[in-house]
């Protein structure tokens, strides 16, 4: 690596240095990816001169479409060259068409770690306290890697129960929704086979899930009495389904829920605070991440706090660059704490976009 390129990921930089750097990063050919240094060309502007701030990462277009067909091996920033080889490629969902494809190596590894102290201060079982059960994608999807990372910082058992979302979808929009109830029925027959002879403490689902888990007397009464720590994420969930869960279904565990995607990375719920008007607020892993929360019809503008907007999502990390992605997501957009720097997010709901069209969420 050149001497006069800083990496950013691994510096103590202050706020104004970090944008700045992180360019620098990207687009110096010494450590820049071959995606982003022949994409320059073609962007009417000069990162390394006109990017100074988050919000100057508007400049850019949305190039994520491009990564459901781009070689991932362009990807690969040159200034990892030099580390062990570690870098894995991971699917996006499909919610809204083919998958997007992400390399990773280190950066998100590094904000597992963070999720994990959040998570503790939640509550949420940590190590000599039981295993943790996995219900949700694996394969090509991160999530399942991350949550595995959760408990190995534990230095505990994953039991995974893997599914596959697009499937799901796919049952949902064709109209066969018996067939996704089958298999979901699967599924939690897989869970209740780990729930009874294993010792579970952490239990991952999604929202659907867990649902489809409380209708069952058996199941239901196995995470009653063995399970500490609920982790949930992956689809919405209504203020009243959140509050049974806590309150009525899951009164003896640590409720959390995770907010995020393949191309931004994890935003889990604070804890709450006095004063918090929404009891579920997300945020994202600082200063790496960043949500805007934005005007749907003026996609640059963003929200005051308090207001609902569309999530428009940055990424600036030392393996992958997402100057900005309008996600499907409506939420609302949160004041920073004391403890937590930057805005969070709350009451996650899916956005129908300008056709109106309902986008299926399925169990994933």
């Amino acid at each position: 690596m050149s001497r006069h390129i800083t990496d950013p990921f691994t510096s103590d930089l202050g706020p104004d240095e970090f944008v700045p750097a992180a360019m620098r990063w990207h687009f110096s050919p010494e450590t820049g990816s071959p995606f982003w240094l022949k994409r320059a060309a073609d962007l009417g502007f000069d990162p390394l001169t006109d990017i100074r701030t988050w919000d100057d990462l508007d400049l850019f277009p949305d190039v994520s479409e491009e990564w459901r067909a781009v070689s991932v091996d362009d990807l690969v920033p040159a200034g990892t060259a030099g580390d062990p080889w570690d870098f894995q490629v991971f699917d996006s969902g499909g919610t809204t068409g083919s998958p997007k494809r992400i390399v990773e190596s280190r950066s998100r590894r590094n904000g597992v770690h963070w999720v994990s102290e959040v998570l503790a201060a939640h509550g949420v079982p940590g190590t000599g306290e039981g295993h943790w059960l996995h219900i949700g994608p694996t394969g090509p999807h991160i999530v399942g890697r991350s949550v595995g990372l959760l408990a190995q910082l534990r230095s505990t058992f994953c039991h995974y129960i893997d599914f596959d979302p697009r499937w799901v979808k796919n049952c949902v929009k064709q109209g066969r929704g018996e067939e996704a109830g089958r298999y979901v029925k699967h599924i939690l027959a897989q869970a209740g086979d780990v729930l009874s002879t294993q010792p579970v403490s952490v239990l991952f689902a999604t929202p659907p899930v867990l649902e489809a888990l409380c209708a069952d007397e058996a199941l239901l009464d196995l995470v009653q009495r063995k399970v500490r720590g609920i982790v949930w994420a992956g689809t919405s969930v209504s203020p009243e389904t959140l509050r049974a869960f806590e309150e009525e279904l899951f009164p003896g565990a640590a409720v959390v829920g995770l907010y995020g995607n393949t191309m931004m990375g994890i935003a889990p719920q604070r804890p709450r605070e006095s004063g918090d008007t929404h009891p579920c607020v997300f945020v994202p892993f600082h200063p790496y991440s960043r949500v805007k929360v934005v005007d749907p019809a003026e996609p640059t503008r963003e929200v005051a706090h308090g207001e609902r907007g569309q999530a428009r999502i940055r990424l600036l990390s030392r393996d992958l660059l997402v100057p900005w992605t309008l996600e499907r997501d409506s939420l609302v957009r949160v004041a920073p704490t004391a403890g937590y720097p930057q805005d969070g997010v709350a009451d996650i709901q899916v956005h129908s976009g300008d056709s109106g069209q309902s986008i299926i969420e399925g169990v994933y």
